[in-house]
């Protein structure tokens, strides 16, 4: 089984799965739905649209350059079995599952950092502009004017609104 790469969004093409476009200098182009297919047609640059993989690894948002990844690939041609290579192997993949997981934390603990002195950037400025809405509790008890004015709401009598309805 044959899996192809979209050329636009970089996602998996499944056989039997979406659009193949051969252009009149013979290239071929795999796309994985139409959305993709259309994309290319409007001409537009996969590194500008920012759902595809192209615009995530140009813009910092995947990892791009990760050794383990390499292990990962597949290799058509058969190996002797050997049972001292094999449980070596299961031993080094469990290595670089934990090196790669690792990795991925940093990368993210990276790409947040900058998020968290953003939003405290964010709320500095808004407190600095709506600084005149917040008041201390003490300054509410002393000024009157801080606070909800109260109504006194007077009841009737039950028997007075059946009288009004009689007459």
């Amino acid at each position: 089984m044959r899996l192809e790469k979209c050329w636009f969004c970089s996602s998996t093409v499944y056989p039997g799965h979406g659009i193949q476009f051969v252009r009149n200098d013979a290239k071929i182009f795999r796309f994985c739905r139409s959305k993709c297919h259309k994309n290319f047609k409007m001409k537009r640059n996969p590194r500008k649209v920012k759902w595809t993989k192209a615009y995530r690894r140009l813009h910092g948002k995947d990892m791009t350059q990760d050794t383990t990844f390499e292990f990962e690939r597949k290799r058509n041609r058969p190996e002797r079995y050997d049972r001292n290579l094999a449980e070596n192997t299961l031993k080094a993949i469990k290595k670089i599952d934990k090196i790669r997981v690792d990795r991925e934390a940093r990368h993210h603990n990276r790409r947040m950092k900058g998020k968290k002195v953003q939003e405290g950037k964010a709320a500095a400025k808004e407190l600095e502009q709506s600084i005149h809405m917040v008041k201390a509790p003490l300054a509410q008890l002393q000024e009157p004017s801080l606070t909800l004015p109260k109504v006194a709401v007077q009841t009737k009598p039950v028997g007075e609104d059946n009288r009004l309805m009689e007459e």
